[in-house]
């Protein structure tokens, strides 16, 4: 996915930032390869470890991701009185 430079300088292209970001996420990949992105992701997955690290430990009691609260914790013991 190459982009293209106007012929004339003043005419400009219109993109999507969803398009832009595949752009720059593609020359990425092009330029520094696969292990790249394996090693950001890596660095960036321990980092959030790091950070959230009793928060990822809730998440894991509660069964493994973020549960939406009950009705009744919204609202109290109001519920069913």
């Amino acid at each position: 996915m190459r982009a293209r430079m106007p012929d004339n300088p003043d005419e400009t292209t219109e993109i999507s930032v969803r398009q832009a970001g595949a752009r720059g996420g593609s020359r990425t990949l092009e330029r520094h390869g696969r292990e790249h992105f394996q090693t950001i992701g890596r660095k960036g997955g321990k980092r959030t470890a790091k950070l959230y690290r009793e928060l990822l430990s809730d998440f894991g009691k509660r069964g493994g991701r973020p549960r939406r609260p009950a009705l009744d914790e919204y609202v109290g013991e109001e519920v069913g009185k």
